[in-house]
């Protein structure tokens, strides 16, 4: 059950405010108040911030102050730049926590992402990895990834910071890891890892296992399910074997609390061509076929509420910002954004384009989905 979320102004003024109180023109909650709205309106850089501010002024003071008006896009820019974004993750977590009060059962998928325009000289383009609650289809956390690093460093950091208990973790191969396993473990949940060439001898084993099955399929004690999906002319057929002879994998033992493995084999078929896929996972819950596989469709499924959305509704590749922490800030508040529309309470048919057209057509709808009305 799904609850109200939180006011911003409530979640920005756990925020601290890094610069010298004698200099501050622009109020810090004020600033990111009207940030939020310019782009639930459709802004996606802070020039299109700036200018949509700027010409719904008299609207956004029926709800902050603004006693300077808006700030310049430099401004904002250099505003964005100095916050903590471990605050702002911290900040952003309780608001997201304050929808989702229980994660308990949920699957919740972790990946990552990059902003490829973000990259500057000498310092890599912003990386980030995002937890994401498959079911409501809500971001409850984020991490960004350290220069000259990799996920691995910011999945267990971003765990760190989530109440997981009773949840199923899932991660793609990047994530695959026994620190990474172990630290699901500790925080009372289950993994579904991915296995590739990463984990060549687990892969390998996998493989061998899986091809001596294939010949004896009857002799293997297993689990299977299989799942049909016809629409568009595209006919695909997935189907999901599941294993607990554990002593038949590459050092078992070093995964805590291993209980099975699966292969996921996908056909699919368009104009008469078929291509066909075979995807390994190692898993500490007990053997169920139709939960693996329910768990594996839903970490793919994030690609797109969330990646793409990202992508192509926020422009989030065509981000330029480069200076200390803006980069990561302004995508936060973009994931905020993409909650706010997906908890939308008038329930408005149509993809988040098309609302966030509406929204800056209709001063009404907007404070909807902002929860002011």
């Amino acid at each position: 059950m799904l609850e109200k979320p939180l006011a911003l102004s409530e979640v920005f003024v756990s925020i601290p405010d890094q610069r010298q109180s004698s200099k501050v023109t622009y109020d810090l909650v004020e600033v990111l108040v009207v940030v939020v709205c310019a782009v639930i309106c459709g802004a996606d850089t802070l020039v299109e911030i700036e200018l949509w501010g700027k010409e719904k002024l008299d609207w956004l003071r029926r709800y902050v102050p603004l006693p300077h008006g808006i700030p310049s896009h430099d401004t904002l820019g250099r505003i964005l730049a100095m916050i903590d974004p471990e605050a702002f993750g911290s900040a952003f977590q309780r608001w997201a926590v304050s929808v989702v009060p229980a994660l308990e059962g949920q699957v919740i998928a972790i990946d990552g992402k990059t902003s490829r325009r973000s990259r500057s000289k000498g310092q890599d383009p912003l990386h980030r990895v995002s937890a994401f609650a498959a079911q409501y289809r809500l971001v409850v956390g984020q991490e960004a990834v350290a220069d000259k690093s990799n996920e691995k460093t910011a999945i267990p950091a971003l765990l760190e910071t989530l109440a997981l208990k009773g949840c199923v973790v899932t991660l793609d191969a990047m994530g695959t890891d026994p620190k990474i396993a172990k630290a699901i473990r500790d925080r009372g949940a289950d993994y579904v890892l991915a296995v590739k060439d990463n984990q060549k001898g687990l892969a390998e084993s996998i493989r061998d296992f899986f091809q001596a099955f294939q010949d004896a399929p009857d002799k293997t004690p297993h689990q299977q399910c299989e799942t049909v999906d016809k629409a568009h002319g595209r006919l695909e057929v997935r189907r999901c074997y599941v294993f607990d002879q554990l002593d038949g994998l590459d050092r078992p033992q070093r995964w805590p609390d291993l209980a099975c493995f699966a292969v996921v084999e996908s056909e699919r078929t368009v104009a008469g061509k078929t291509t066909r896929e075979r995807r390994f996972y190692i898993s500490s819950l007990p053997g169920d076929a139709e939960r693996l596989a329910s768990a594996v469709r839903q970490h793919w499924a994030v690609e797109n509420p969330l990646h793409w959305c990202m992508d192509v509704v926020f422009n989030d590749d065509q981000m330029r910002l480069r200076t200390r922490h803006a980069a990561h800030n302004l995508a936060l508040l973009k994931q905020m954004v993409l909650n706010l529309f997906r908890l939308d309470p008038t329930k408005r048919r149509g993809g988040i384009k098309a609302r966030r057209l509406l929204a800056a057509s209709s001063d009404h709808y907007r404070a909807q989905v902002l929860g002011w009305t």
